[in-house]
């Protein structure tokens, strides 16, 4: 599912992590209300978090206006979602932080911890998190005929990059879920020694046919049930380290919020249904007319919106 404004979000909010970002702490502030937009309030502790967040992507502090305006932007895109009956989980929430703090190779707790130290907390993410969703919801149901993406777009696409795409081939993966098993909230040093035992059990890891049975008698080791992949659905990193791999060895381990997940490849079989290439270039046209769709639709619910600055 493409979400081109939830992973520009994210990708900026791992860098600012990453580096360490030392931010300026204002006083805590109070739950004074500052705008209500379309019957939600705007905290000034919702202006001070979000200023947090937007100064830790772009190394340069935003005005208090365009905090606030995007504070604004994601009450309204809320709301409107509303009407339509659409409501992001809570679930589905944690599972998109989940899936930002194993991106970063820590639990959610470590990602939590870190957040903390720049001064955020993990509500305020969520916050943020949970409007983006939202509106991607909306967006793909509202105008679901402009954003498809014909079989003609692609061709001319990959004409203009000078990439026929005849060249790109496409693999169907067989994969094999291993999962070393670590107890939420456990220290560094736990995780560690279960990122060791990994390491130890890819080495021995030869064949699928062995390899899993050897995994399946060591504890705390769980083999899920295989799932199929297409390349053309998978991220550049994961298919380059896909597309160098011998079939019956282990990937790498990456954590996740039940452990250590890594991936045995069982099977590789070539593709004609889709390429890489083509896949890029679906999402890169979808990800244009979406934000088309999307940047004119939020100019039209601003001016129709209720905005009251207290």
């Amino acid at each position: 599912m493409p979400k081109s404004k939830l992973i520009v979000f994210v990708t900026w909010l791992q860098v600012a992590v990453l580096a360490g970002v030392s931010l300026i702490i204002p006083s805590p502030a109070v739950a004074q209300v500052v705008v209500v937009a379309n019957g939600s309030p705007i905290t000034e502790l919702d202006i001070q978090q979000r200023t947090k967040l937007l100064l830790s992507a772009n190394h340069k502090a935003p005005t208090r206006q365009e905090v606030i305006n995007e504070l604004i932007d994601d009450r309204i895109k809320i709301a409107k979602a509303k009407t339509y009956g659409l409501e992001v989980s809570n679930a589905e929430i944690e599972n998109a932080f989940n899936t930002m703090a194993a991106r970063q190779g820590v639990t959610p707790q470590q990602f939590t911890t870190i957040l903390d130290r720049l001064g955020v907390t993990a509500n305020a993410v969520k916050a943020r998190i949970r409007a983006e969703l939202t509106w991607q919801q909306l967006i793909r149901g509202k105008f679901e005929s402009a954003l498809r993406v014909g079989d003609s777009d692609i061709s001319l696409a990959l004409h203009s990059s000078g990439d026929d795409g005849k060249e790109a081939v496409g693999y169907i993966y067989t994969l094999y879920p291993v999962m070393l098993i670590v107890p939420s909230g456990s220290p560094p040093a736990i995780v560690e020694a279960k990122r060791r035992e990994a390491e130890n059990l890819r080495g021995r890891f030869q064949s699928c046919q062995e390899g899993l049975a050897l995994a399946r008698a060591l504890r705390d080791v769980a083999v899920r049930d295989p799932v199929t992949r297409d390349s053309s659905d998978l991220p550049q990193a994961m298919r380059d380290l896909l597309g160098s791999m011998e079939i019956g060895r282990l990937t790498t381990p990456d954590v996740t919020a039940q452990g250590l997940q890594m991936f045995a490849l069982c099977d590789k079989k070539k593709s004609i249904a889709d390429s890489p290439a083509k896949r890029t270039a679906r999402e890169q046209i979808f990800a244009q007319k979406f934000e088309t769709e999307s940047k004119k639709y939020l100019e039209e619910l601003r001016k129709q919106a209720m905005i009251e600055y207290k």
